[in-house]
């Protein structure tokens, strides 16, 4: 493979990349919604289960917390 060609491959999944970016903007609220509940039901289908723990709150409301302050 040729610097050319990396360099083409390269800024190829750049442009894949941005517009995927683009997409995933464009898309309404219902949609995200959807995709969130089908993830869920697979993950039931599939077995997991996410246990109601408090710990795990108290992580995403720092993390939360923290992303404010920025």
């Amino acid at each position: 493979m040729k610097v050319g060609d990396i360099r083409f491959y390269k800024e190829r999944w750049k442009a894949v990349e941005e517009i995927e970016r683009q997409e995933l903007r464009a898309a309404s609220i219902e949609k995200h919604w959807k995709q969130l509940n089908e993830i869920i039901r697979r993950g039931k289908r599939l077995g997991f289960e996410r246990d109601d723990n408090m710990s795990e709150m108290e992580i995403f409301l720092r993390w939360a917390k923290l992303k404010k302050v920025k």
